[in-house]
């Protein structure tokens, strides 16, 4: 039907002002928005009393093609269209002879084939579908793209985040889009009335104090302060429920925190500071504490932490049986310098400045 798939923000927009098509077909590895763009259909397309007669969600490993296809012909029951979800459609048996239903729809059902992954879509009947549905591939966002999509939510909620807290909640939550849309409504809830978003309010809708979170530490790494580091990861693992879980996500965020370190020792020269701040997705004016790191983490340091990194990844992933406290103090003495080293260059930085 479409020559481009559609995206979801097209389709959003057609399911709110009541436009549907008899036939869609999405896949993709980013489930998260196909799930999400199912909710909104169901949402605007039948009233809640509507739902009870006129809404079929399947599953493609729990039943057969023939009555899906049986719910996809049915006539609607006192409403202007019935819905049919079919989830994971690429473990339905005999799914093939939906390369014959895309042909000729029915027009009174909306029908949703959605795939929990890329299928081949060189052979039917996902060749078809192409062909004839509304068609919809959904990627993974990359970095980049992630403030647009938090701030597009947001504001349809009539709220906004200081571009401290967007940066604060993207390293704290990762790019996972499901944690990403939990936190927002966590944040919604949290908020009540206000308008604005502050760090604080993401530091606190993510269970982290002030002084001891993820973001003290990345400072205290930054700065060479390794008594300040042990302290803050020490204090971080003792106010946790689930200190793996919680090991993890430090370790997620210094991975980004060393990654962009090192993008930004390749680019430095190139670019001002607003510049370099979009390169490797920080506000501007936290370029000027990356640069300051740079002089306690040069090429060669950072190459070689890069390992380090993945050890510890390997190890709080079932590869030691050694505690999370251990693995992530022995990761803070591999990575940083000692600390006659770091007060040497802060002299420096400081008579520089």
């Amino acid at each position: 039907m479409t020559a481009q798939g559609l995206t979801y923000e097209q389709l959003v927009t057609a399911f709110r002002h009541g436009n549907f098509q008899p036939l869609y077909f999405w896949f993709g590895e980013e489930v998260f928005l196909n799930v999400s763009l199912q909710h909104v259909l169901v949402e605007h397309a039948l009233g809640p009393s509507e739902r009870d007669f006129n809404l079929d969600i399947l599953y493609g490993a729990e039943t057969d093609a023939q009555d899906v296809l049986a719910r996809c012909r049915s006539f609607p029951m006192m409403a202007p269209r019935r819905v049919v979800i079919v989830r994971d459609f690429d473990r339905l048996k005999q799914k093939q002879l939906f390369a014959e239903y895309a042909r000729q729809p029915n027009p009174h059902a909306v029908v949703v084939l959605a795939c929990s992954g890329r299928p081949n879509l060189s052979v039917n009947p996902y060749r078809a579908l192409k062909q004839r549905a509304a068609w919809s591939e959904f990627r993974p966002l990359k970095e980049r793209e992630l403030p647009g999509w938090i701030e597009a939510r947001m504001q349809a909620v009539g709220k906004r985040l200081r571009p401290e807290a967007l940066h604060a909640l993207i390293e704290s939550a990762g790019h996972d889009l499901h944690t990403l849309h939990q936190e927002l409504e966590k944040l919604q809830t949290y908020t009540g009335s206000r308008e604005e978003i502050t760090r604080e309010d993401v530091l606190a809708v993510g269970g982290h104090g002030r002084e001891f979170n993820v973001f003290e530490l990345q400072d205290a790494i930054g700065r060479g302060d390794r008594v300040r580091a042990f302290y803050v990861v020490e204090q971080i693992l003792r106010h946790t429920s689930n200190r793996r879980r919680e090991a993890l996500r430090i370790l997620a965020v210094l991975t980004n925190y060393f990654m962009r370190l090192y993008t930004l020792t390749l680019c430095r020269a190139k670019y001002d500071a607003k510049a370099l701040g979009k390169k490797i997705g920080i506000p501007p004016y936290y370029v000027k504490e990356y640069l300051h790191a740079l002089r306690l983490y040069p090429l060669t340091a950072l190459e070689a932490i890069m390992g380090c990194l993945l050890e510890a990844e390997f190890s709080l992933k079932g590869g030691s049986e050694e505690s999370e406290a251990v693995i992530l103090t022995r990761l803070l003495k591999q990575i940083m310098p000692d600390q006659e080293a770091a007060i040497r260059t802060t002299r420096t930085q400081t008579l520089t400045v």
